[in-house]
């Protein structure tokens, strides 16, 4: 190896390749398994070939192929909406949560604060728990704000204290309510038979229903959570980010939305 490509490797640019390769790896973690995986790789063959082309000198295919490449940033960006948000929204949410945990350690109001969860959680276990001996089918998802554009426009406005018997009867099969979503945000029912985006991941499971793709759908595109009761099997499931827990226990329920809430 030449001793003078030696002598300029800095430090720094060790540091520098071990960031970009944990980004790269970021990035990967994020779109495996979805159908962007397909387009980037469409997109670097699209790249390749423009290399092979410009290298033999063939001028009218280069510049086609260079006027598509000159746009490249901008056409990437739309094509990679989805995955640049969720990306950005890990960041946040990863900063936002040592931020939380940082500050309710400087105060110590850990118990006060699970108590309150406590009382907050329960008619919403009891619901799941009804609806899953029943098999009655509900969706579920708690987010952080209310984005009135987007969850009102494709549901009605509830707005209501969280109750049990409101939620099974939203879930009831003779409801007008209980195809789509329910949206809850600060401890109160903003809004039912919500449509969420569905899952465009190549990996889930052929049993998986709409519920259980829109579930994993919107925990994909925001931080918000979803629970999921299959109307099939009773069977209660959790996403989170993109993940889905599946058939777990009231209890287990229980301490996940203890965790994230």
């Amino acid at each position: 190896m030449d001793s003078s490509f030696l002598s300029g490797f800095r430090l720094l640019d060790i540091v520098d390749i071990l960031l970009v390769a944990i980004i790269i790896y970021y990035v990967y973690s994020l779109i495996r398994g979805t159908i962007a995986v397909n387009i980037l790789i469409g997109v670097a063959l699209f790249y390749g070939i423009y290399l092979i082309v410009k290298q033999m000198e063939m001028r009218l295919l280069t510049e086609i192929f260079g006027g598509f490449i000159s746009v490249g940033s901008i056409a990437l960006i739309v094509v990679f909406q989805q995955e640049i948000r969720r990306f950005l929204l890990h960041v946040g949410k990863n900063i936002s949560m040592k931020r939380k945990k940082y500050l309710w350690s400087f105060l110590g109001n850990k118990k006060a604060v699970a108590s309150e969860n406590t009382e907050f959680l329960r008619p919403i276990i009891d619901a799941c728990r009804s609806m899953s001996k029943s098999r009655t089918g509900a969706l579920l998802v708690f987010a952080k704000y209310f984005d009135e554009e987007y969850y009102q426009s494709s549901g009605e406005l509830i707005d209501a204290h969280i109750s049990k018997r409101l939620i099974e009867s939203i879930f009831n099969k003779l409801s007008p309510l209980h195809d789509g979503a329910v949206v809850i945000v600060d401890n109160k029912i903003m809004s039912a038979s919500c449509v969420l985006p569905l899952s465009d991941s190549e990996d889930l499971p052929l049993q998986f229903g709409l519920r259980h793709r829109a579930a994993i759908g919107v925990t994909e595109i925001s931080d918000a959570i979803a629970v999921v009761v299959s109307e099939e099997t009773g069977e209660i499931s959790f996403a989170k980010d993109g993940n889905v827990n599946m058939n777990i226990t009231h209890e287990e329920l229980e301490e996940l939305l203890k965790a994230e809430l």
